[in-house]
Formats: C-alpha cells, sequence, structure tokens
C-alpha cells in the first residue's frame, strides 16, 4: 500500500488559509487545487510498502513519537516548485520539525523503506499545475504575504494514500516529549 507520515494542521488553521487561497483560487488557468481535508505535512513519504514492512515503521514511529515534544508552528507565504506546485510554508519551532522529520525518516529506513534522498522542505500543496497552461508566480505574490496564527502540532500521523486520491490514518500517536526539556 502507498503510505506517508504526516501532521495536519488543526480547523482553525485551515480555516485561516481556506480564506487566504480563496482570494486567488479563481485566477489560474491549469491548476488543480488540493482539498482543504487532504492538506497536511509530509514528513516522510514511504512509497509503496508492505504489511510487515508496514508493522516496523509503525512501531518506529511510536518510538518517535513517544520522545519528541509538540511543535509550535504557523502557516506561512507561499513558494513554488516550478510550475507544477503551489505551497505554502511553515514558521516557528523548525529545527524541532526538521528534527521530527528526522526521526521519522530514521525510524522508516530501519524498518526497511528506502526513502529518497532529499532535503527536508517543509511545506504544504495547495495546488498542482498542469503542463504548460498553469502560471503559479501570480498565486504566489498574492499569498507571499500570508501569516496564519500560531497552533500546536500534537499529532503524528502514518496515512494511506489511496487512488482520488484520498487519505486514510492508518495509526496516529501523540507526540509525548516534553517541551521544556529543549
Amino acid at each position: 500500500m502507498r503510505a506517508f507520515v504526516a501532521l495536519v494542521p488543526p480547523p482553525e488553521a485551515v480555516a485561516e488559509l481556506v480564506d487566504a487561497v480563496a482570494t486567488v483560487r479563481g485566477d489560474h488557468r491549469g491548476v488543480r487545487w488540493t482539498p482543504p481535508e487532504q492538506w497536511h505535512l509530509t514528513l516522510a513519504f514511504l512509497g509503496e510498502v508492505d504489511g510487515a514492512t508496514l508493522d516496523g515503521v509503525a512501531a518506529g514511529l511510536a518510538a518517535v513519537a513517544a520522545r519528541a515534544a509538540p511543535v509550535e508552528l504557523a502557516l506561512a507565504g507561499a513558494g513554488r516548485f516550478g510550475e507544477r506546485v503551489l505551497w505554502t510554508g511553515f514558521v516557528g519551532d523548525t529545527d524541532a520539525l526538521a528534527a521530527l522529520a528526522a526521526g521519522v525518516a530514521a525510524a522508516a529506513r530501519a524498518a526497511g523503506v528506502a526513502l529518497e534522498d532529499r532535503a527536508f522542505r517543509a511545506h504544504l500543496t495547495l495546488a498542482r499545475g498542469r503542463g504548460s497552461v498553469s502560471r503559479l508566480g501570480p498565486a504566489v505574490r498574492a499569498l507571499s504575504g500570508f501569516a496564519g496564527r500560531p497552533w500546536r502540532a500534537e499529532t503524528l500521523r502514518l496515512v494511506r494514500s489511496r487512488p482520488g486520491p484520498r487519505y486514510d490514518d492508518l495509526a496516529t500517536w501523540p507526540l509525548a516529549g516534553d517541551l521544556t526539556d529543549r
């Protein structure tokens, strides 16, 4: 099954972003907008994994979550990966976020998942461009000043991706570490 590990913004943060995106959503040809109910921050994309490997990943993620403290974040700004992906970024405790992503990646690799060797770039995908007709630059400019209110990421999620796409939580763990240990 196809799976990834993620954090999901709370409903209040999603609502703020929905309002910001609504100001630019209708102005862009060749753009497929991601539904807000699918918005998430991918910590590690696992790809296709079998049941035994997924069990190992889940055990490793439980250990990571038990050690990791909740992470203070806010959604902010916008950017793009070429003309293919429009995203919003994250501000706040980005060092703790990067450490959490590294822990998740280490747990996945220890379970036998061959992750891509690429640097972690915290982002939430807002839209995908469709071929050469998309132009994401105006949306980036319009959303560049977006600054959401701070929130606390408190739950690590192992998510199954199905065609559509549709996402289902396979397992969740509270980030149970102590914030005072930093």
